[in-house]
């Protein structure tokens, strides 16, 4: 718990008190619903979440509210001027509050007995390795192993910091090398060749993935060091050969998070084709709002909206299925891919007028601008002789196969020493010759 509080307050210290107030609030409002009845339980779940909301909604929401509110009375003439707030996002604050509404509801719903320990409910919601990026953990999952004596294990140890060591790897050999491309042209699209956007894009799909999921291995790793179990939060989406596949295996913690609290309550699929597609958009428009203010985070729920209701009038209303090969496994993988990185485009850009730039720029081949080959920090890679591009080309490379379903997975708590030493070899020896250390925050601690 003091670590916990000590690693949260090493980005504003003052923000604990954000932590703290949703603590308490939850902590007896999950006794209350225990122990009420009727309309008084639904009450204090009720005054529960507004408070959660109400603390994301003001930190996260508020200017962009304001500024869509003015906008619209602009164009009728009659400007609000109400001011904006300079305020700074708490680190991680739709992950943790996601995870205290999920204590309440479970206790709600009758799946969960109410925390009396104050200090261990605390540390659920504070619990420093997945404190500010998940996996969103649930109360079943994660409350009972506070109470439970964790002795030394070596397997426990070594294979948390071999997930740790392979995080560390996705992220600063490959998620922050791409980043110095993507960056670069994403932040003036306009003035790139179209297949540089191109690339740029197919780039930033192979970024994000591994920023992310670097992360949610060392907050596994980290925890499993010390004898806690985390839920797996990635899957190998990328080799998902449709949609709903890939949500299954991506971002796993929230994207199941939106099914049982949110998809499901609206009566899921239940009730018919078109009450399915209404509840699919609203859940994911919720989820693009959950990633950030910014209609550019909405228009990326929007298009997955769109990509599920063709895989589900494709799937179930014009019976379509594809015969099990390698091949057509491959294209529907690779198409899979294209659907989401072309989504990616509005996830990443900086607002709406160059998410629309790059999109133009890519369909209409421009190319009134000379392609700029790729390069990544030549001159630190290329005094041992090998091209950035080469490099670049094998690291990826590299990570699809340790990544692919073929491999040996990293989180394996049983692993050969041989096998170990191996990649712990291999993988820092790239991270020292390779990787970026220049300060590179990962890129969900934003959300």
């Amino acid at each position: 718990m003091l670590a916990s509080c000590i690693f949260y307050c090493a980005f504003i210290p003052v923000y604990i008190l954000i932590l703290i107030f949703t603590i308490v609030i939850d902590y007896f409002a999950g006794i209350l619903i225990e122990g009420g009845t009727g309309k008084n339980k639904k009450a204090f779940l009720t005054a529960s979440i507004i408070a959660n909301v109400g603390v994301l909604a003001f930190f996260k929401y508020y200017n962009f509210f304001i500024e869509n509110v003015d906008a619209l009375f602009q164009s009728f003439n009659m400007p609000l001027d109400i001011p904006l707030l300079s305020i700074i996002l708490p680190v991680g604050l739709s992950f943790h509050t996601f995870q205290a509404m999920s204590y309440t509801i479970e206790i709600y719903r009758g799946n969960q007995k109410a925390e009396r320990h104050f200090g261990i409910y605390a540390l659920y919601v504070m619990f420093y390795p997945q404190l500010v990026a998940g996996p969103i953990e649930r109360p079943q999952n994660l409350l009972h192993q506070f109470k439970e004596p964790h002795s030394f294990s070596s397997d426990n140890l070594l294979s948390g910091l071999r997930l740790m060591l392979w995080g560390f790897f996705k992220k600063v050999v490959i998620a922050d090398r791409l980043a110095m491309y993507v960056d670069t042209v994403y932040d003036d699209p306009g003035n790139y060749h179209y297949l540089n956007l191109i690339i740029a894009t197919l780039f930033y799909s192979i970024q994000i993935y591994c920023d992310f999921s670097g992360y949610s291995d060392i907050a596994i790793g980290a925890a499993r060091t010390m004898g806690f179990n985390l839920m797996t939060n990635f899957n190998r989406p990328y080799f998902a050969t449709n949609i709903r596949e890939f949500w299954n295996r991506w971002h796993i913690s929230l994207s199941t998070w939106f099914r049982d609290y949110v998809y499901v309550p609206l009566g899921g699929n239940r009730s018919g084709i078109a009450k399915m597609y209404f509840n699919l958009t609203v859940v994911f428009l919720l989820s693009g709002l959950w990633h950030g203010a910014n209609w550019t985070f909405i228009i990326w729920g929007s298009l997955h909206v769109v990509y599920f209701c063709f895989y589900t009038i494709a799937k179930v209303k014009l019976k379509f299925n594809l015969p099990k090969s390698l091949v057509l496994n491959f294209i529907s993988a690779a198409f899979t891919f294209s659907l989401v990185s072309f989504a990616w485009i509005f996830f990443r850009a900086q607002n709406t007028t160059d998410a629309l730039i790059i999109v133009e720029h890519i369909f209409s081949r421009f190319s009134e601008v000379e392609f700029q080959p790729v390069v990544f920090n030549a001159a630190q890679i290329t005094r041992f002789g090998i091209t950035s591009i080469s490099i670049s080309v094998f690291i990826i490379a590299l990570m699809l196969l340790a990544e692919s379903k073929f491999s040996p997975r990293m989180d394996d708590i049983h692993s050969k020493p041989l096998t170990d030493l191996a990649f712990c070899s291999l993988s820092l020896s790239l991270i020292i010759l390779f990787g970026v250390f220049q300060k590179a925050s990962f890129i969900y601690f934003q959300f």
